[in-house]
């Protein structure tokens, strides 16, 4: 009797240290999953300051530093892939010089987009559900994409799309029907998205895809100028992409003129942007006699 109660005894203290050990891991991993959430929080808000402060080259490269990093260890996080994406397009189109490079930039931030907008589980379900051959899936399911992933599919039609202007007319036509349907879809949801961007989006599709009514990049560039007048990228992008594909060179040279002309403190939600397109319009008026020979 006394070594039957011995052995239970034994056997209790055992399987007690196992709970008890069970218990410290399970809390062990509670705390590492709460300090790698907590350290992807912070490098993601310290990724996000310097983006604030994106008017300096130096501080957009730590930005870049610091969202890879919580890409690294978080793959399909939405957020940052979008803010990486931005951050490609802002060093495409305003700062790098070297046309590779460019294409190359505009190149990863519509891969980093499109892989976030891909692998995230509001889409995952959407894409499953639908009929059809691997493309045919993916067409139908981004005509039906959800609100929850608006700014990745913005942000990846858009550095698609310029990333396709400098190539070959043939890849531009291939991909048509994508860029589309992936700002149609944007367009849909919130037209007035990242300052009448859907809209500026077509404007410039329309002077680049051989066949396609000009007329349309007016009405399309229009409708941006009205829904959001204090951004000056739709009156520069205008200019380079409709006014220069028309011919339009007083048209051209006058609403260059007027962006230059603008007083960036009225609007400060919008200064750093507008910041870049004067400096981009600038740019497009020293070149003004190349662009219209």
């Amino acid at each position: 009797m006394f070594r039957m109660i011995s052995y239970l005894k034994q056997k209790i203290t055992i399987l007690l240290v196992i709970i008890i050990q069970l218990h410290l891991n399970c809390a062990g991993s509670d705390i590492e999953i709460k300090e790698d959430v907590k350290e992807k929080e912070q490098l993601f808000s310290k990724g996000k300051s310097y983006w604030d402060q994106r008017i300096e080259p130096t501080a957009l490269d730590k930005a870049e530093d610091l969202i890879i990093k919580v890409l690294k260890n978080n793959p399909n996080d939405l957020e940052s892939a979008i803010l990486l994406g931005k951050i490609k397009f802002t060093q495409a189109n305003f700062l790098e010089k070297d046309p590779v490079a460019i294409s190359k930039l505009f190149f990863e931030g519509k891969e980093i987009c499109k892989k976030a907008v891909l692998s995230h589980p509001d889409f995952i379900i959407i894409h499953d559900q639908a009929k059809g051959d691997s493309t045919f899936k993916l067409l139908s399911a981004l005509t039906d994409a959800p609100e929850s992933i608006l700014p990745g599919l913005y942000w990846w039609g858009i550095n698609l799309t310029h990333y396709l202007n400098n190539r070959p007319v043939i890849e531009r036509l291939n991909n048509r029907e994508l860029m589309e349907v992936i700002m149609h879809r944007v367009l849909a949801i919130d037209p007035g998205f990242h300052y009448s961007g859907p809209y500026r989006f077509f404007g410039i599709l329309y002077t680049r895809i051989p066949g396609l009514d000009i007329s349309q990049s007016y009405s399309y560039f229009n409708q941006a100028i009205k829904g959001n007048p204090q951004y000056l990228g739709n009156k520069v992008l205008m200019a380079e992409f409709y006014h220069q594909k028309a011919g339009n060179r007083e048209q051209f040279h006058q609403i260059l003129n007027e962006v230059l002309n603008t007083n960036l403190t009225k609007h400060p939600e919008v200064m750093t942007d507008n910041l870049f397109y004067q400096k981009r319009a600038q740019m497009l008026l020293d070149n003004e006699s190349s662009l219209f020979e």
